[in-house]
Formats: structure tokens, C-alpha cells, sequence
């Protein structure tokens, strides 16, 4: 029986007719397999990172192979049920594996976009790491992959006393904040389209709902679009960061309102 499985490998080998890549598959049949649960992503990363609406964007992974065998497979990114990138016909080798994906147009929309990598080995199609997501949130910079030093923060109301007010009077605000990240010590400005109209220094600013009173200032109303946005300014970062809102908060001509 061995010297039959012999003579048949060799005749492969020596066959004129038969392709190099036709003797990869034929000896691929007899390679131990590999088993989705036998690869870990050990990380995933974008590039560039942070991106923006609209941009083209590629992801490098570091997959490992627990198995002690190696498998030729195809990966594929994908958030939601849609494939954002994917490569064919590499092999994994048993240990750390780095793989660079072709780069692909993506319009990033949401708050957050969540993306998990698949594998297909022998036409088995199954997610690495089930319950593993690399989620890029929004951030003043653009969406990331990183850890986030602030946000995302929203703005869920802004009230102004009194109201409604007149040109040159005195006004204080009192803003809602809902922040999903981690807890920060920062300035909170109010701002209109040409100057910051108020601002808090040095406020603890906790995960969760927050309720901010600024102090006492003087405003006057010389347009007819008035709208205030809030912004986060902490000492790591350059810029300060714009709070998301859903709608805008706009000073009405009608005695001047925030009021809806």
C-alpha cells in the first residue's frame, strides 16, 4: 500500500500535464486542519486612524494560529452584514500572523461603527473571536479605533434665563450633558458662530448625565440665527471638543427664545 501511495505521488510529480498549482491542492488535501477556534485576533487596527466621512481607509490584524498546523484561508472585514474589505488564499502560519487588507472606500455615518473579521477556511465561513468587536467611535478628530481620552459627549438641552430675553441683557445658561466616555476634568465653553458667549473652568465632568449653570453674562442679539453649540476643552487635547447634538439650540427673533 505505501509503495502504491508512492508511485502515485511521484506520478504526479513527473506528470507533464499536471500544474504546480493542481499539486499544491493535491497534497493540501492530506495537511492536518486548522479550525476556526484554533485563531485569536490579537489586535486590528486602521489606517489612517483617526478617519473620515467618505475616506479610504485599510486595516492590518495580528491573527494567531493556536494550531500547530498552517491553513491557507480567506479573511474578510465586515461591519454589520456588509464586507468592508477581504483577502484571498493567504496562509496563516502556527504563532502571531500579520495581515495587511486592501484598501476600500467606507462613508462612516453613525456614532459608532463596529467591525468584526471572518474567516473562510475550506468554504467554512465562521467569525474570529465571536464575541470580539473593534468598534471606531466618533471623535473631535474624525472615527478611531483607539482608546478615547474624551467623548463621545452629547448635548441634550440648553436653557437660557430668561426667556425669552432682550439684546444687551443679562443671561445665564444651563446645559444637559450626557457623556459616554470615561470621566474628565475640563473648560466647558458656549459658543455662537463668532465668540465663545460663556464658559465654565476646571469642572468635574462625570460619565452619564450632567447638569452644568453658567455663570452671568451679557449677550447681544444683532442676527437672526443665534444658535449656541458647547464645547469640551481639555488640556490633552489641541482643539476643543465639539458636544454632538441632535438639534440645534437657536435663539428665535421672537423676544428671543430657546424655547421650541
Amino acid at each position: 500500500m505505501k509503495k502504491y501511495i508512492l508511485f502515485l505521488i511521484l506520478s504526479i510529480f513527473l506528470s507533464p500535464g499536471i500544474t504546480s498549482s493542481q499539486k499544491d491542492k493535491f497534497f493540501e488535501s492530506f495537511r492536518p486542519k486548522v479550525d476556526p477556534s484554533d485563531l485569536r485576533i490579537i489586535q486590528l487596527e486602521m489606517k489612517p486612524d483617526p478617519a473620515h466621512e467618505g475616506q479610504f481607509i485599510s486595516f492590518q490584524a495580528i491573527i494567531s494560529n493556536q494550531s500547530p498546523y498552517s491553513a491557507k484561508v480567506s479573511l474578510y472585514i465586515k461591519e454589520r452584514d456588509r464586507v468592508i474589505s477581504s483577502i484571498n488564499d493567504i496562509r496563516l502560519y502556527p504563532g502571531y500572523n500579520q495581515v495587511n487588507f486592501p484598501e476600500s472606500h467606507y462613508r462612516f455615518s453613525r456614532d459608532e461603527h463596529c467591525f468584526i473579521v471572518e474567516v473562510d477556511i475550506e468554504r467554512t465561513r465562521r467569525p474570529i473571536d465571536a464575541v470580539k468587536r473593534f468598534c471606531a467611535r466618533r471623535s473631535y478628530y474624525g472615527w478611531t479605533l483607539q482608546p478615547q481620552l474624551v467623548g463621545p459627549i452629547f448635548v441634550e438641552d440648553i436653557e437660557m434665563f430668561p426667556d425669552p430675553a432682550l439684546p444687551g441683557q443679562e443671561l445665564r445658561f444651563k446645559v444637559l450633558l450626557r457623556n459616554e466616555g470615561p470621566p474628565i476634568r475640563t473648560n466647558i465653553l458656549i459658543s455662537d458662530k463668532d465668540q465663545i458667549v460663556t464658559k465654565i473652568m476646571d469642572v468635574f465632568l462625570p460619565s452619564g448625565y450632567s447638569e452644568f449653570h453658567f455663570p452671568n453674562t451679557r449677550y447681544f442679539f444683532q442676527r437672526n440665527d443665534h444658535c449656541f453649540i458647547v464645547f469640551v476643552d481639555f488640556d490633552r487635547s489641541p482643539y476643543p471638543y465639539k458636544a454632538n447634538s441632535k438639534r440645534e439650540f437657536c435663539a428665535r427673533p421672537l423676544g428671543w427664545t430657546l424655547r421650541p
